[in-house]
């Protein structure tokens, strides 16, 4: 995947502002026995996709932009759209203990954050 510049910036402002987590607290959550309950485990894999992505995020967000790769910003872009893909399907009634939100947590999104 080839990005412009401005695809590029694009790109990371949208992945920012649905990474609404900072990365001490997305590493403090995915410590917890909640972000080990969720999401799909893929055959030979010791930890769901969301699990496996939140790290990738951790480390996305810990490299400065100038080194940031290819590699990357396909990982921003899957972050995007699985955000977008999920936010839409939020359940009824409180939220704050639902395996929905553990799994955008996993992925760096908590909907209960004001800043989204």
């Amino acid at each position: 995947m080839h990005l412009s510049p401005e695809e590029e910036a694009a790109l990371r402002a949208e992945f920012h502002r649905l990474v609404n987590m900072s990365p001490a607290a997305l590493q403090a959550w995915l410590e917890t026995p909640q972000s080990r309950k969720v999401g799909m485990v893929r055959r030979g894999d010791s930890e769901s996709v969301g699990r496996q992505s939140g790290k990738r995020i951790l480390e996305i967000l810990r490299t400065p932009v100038a080194e940031l790769t290819a590699s990357d910003y396909a990982h921003m872009r899957r972050v995007v759209g699985y955000c977008r893909r999920s936010l839409p399907q939020r359940p009824w009634g409180d939220i704050a203990e639902t395996r929905w939100r553990w799994s955008l947590m996993n992925w760096g999104h908590d909907p209960l954050e004001p800043r989204s």
